[in-house]
């Protein structure tokens, strides 16, 4: 049964603000009933209401994120420094998923590196395993460049056959690919999936004051930098097309995610994602 839930990281200033278990009550009242926790700090406090939630509201906590290691001086739990607290947390939250949300920054200085963390991140999935819990990579749009003729995200797959997927589908599509396309290509390795849409803007005013005031690098700039994140329905992704490939593929929980906001609320933006769903035909997913 694939569930429709929400990416905590659009809630972060919430949490901050009202804490875990009130922002949870207010995702619930739109109608979402699991969420992936992301750039949220794992500290008691908010480990104990995450736990409430699940019992209170019926809040199914989906995933949650975890880095290999973390940069000195960011805050946060590692796989290396904190495994068992990361094992305790996912048990007592019945989180069953982990997930890795970006490439590390070190990793991206050659393809060497992307296999040295690959495969670094395979060992850490085959420990997971053991201790009953999954591990699964986000993609952005970084993994779509090519080596050799093939794409970064098939050579990560490749050095880390015990690590699953995360698929952003916006990112696929700013990748130069077909989301559908893709999670077929990952059927089977799929777990979760990023529901958030791709918008073309308009130009803005400033645009054609660059150009009147002959800035043609301006104007230029700002004419290639319309893509936007969208609530899902509001761009252009075939939304139809795509979550029902998302089930096929084996995906267990479709996250909502929108990085920026463009001036509208969070809980707008979720409430227009979730009545667009609904209007698509999945209000059964919730």
């Amino acid at each position: 049964m694939t569930t429709i839930g929400v990416q905590a990281m659009m809630l972060k200033d919430s949490f901050a603000e009202i804490g875990a278990f009130e922002t949870l009550r207010k995702v619930g009242g739109i109608g979402y009933r699991a969420v992936e926790i992301s750039q949220i700090p794992m500290t008691p406090e908010n480990v104990a209401e995450l736990d409430r939630s699940r019992g209170e509201l019926g809040m199914d906590i989906a995933a949650l994120s975890v880095a290999m290691e973390i940069p000195k001086g960011m805050p946060g739990d590692s796989l290396k420094d904190n495994f068992d607290k990361v094992v305790d947390d996912a048990k007592r939250l019945d989180a069953k998923l982990l997930r890795i949300g970006m490439l590390p920054y070190s990793a991206m200085k050659s393809i060497d590196a992307v296999i040295d963390f690959a495969k670094q991140a395979n060992e850490y999935a085959e420990r997971l395993q053991e201790q009953g819990l999954g591990l699964y990579y986000h993609n952005h749009h970084i993994e779509f460049a090519k080596f050799d003729g093939k794409y970064m995200l098939d050579i990560i797959a490749e050095n880390s056959p015990a690590m699953g997927m995360e698929i952003d589908v916006h990112w696929v599509q700013r990748g130069g690919l077909d989301p559908v396309r893709t999670l077929e290509k990952y059927a089977g390795r799929t777990a979760m999936v990023h529901l958030k849409d791709y918008r073309i803007g308009h130009l803005p005013d400033a645009a054609f004051g660059r150009l009147e005031a002959g800035d043609m690098a301006g104007f230029k700039a700002q004419f290639r930098d319309l893509v936007q994140f969208a609530e899902v329905g509001e761009g252009n992704l075939d939304f139809a097309s795509i979550i029902p490939a998302a089930q096929a593929a084996g995906a267990q929980y479709l996250l909502v995610e929108q990085d920026e906001l463009y001036g509208r609320t969070v809980w707008e933006a979720l409430q227009t994602s979730y009545d667009n769903l609904v209007a698509l035909g999945h209000a059964d997913l919730f």
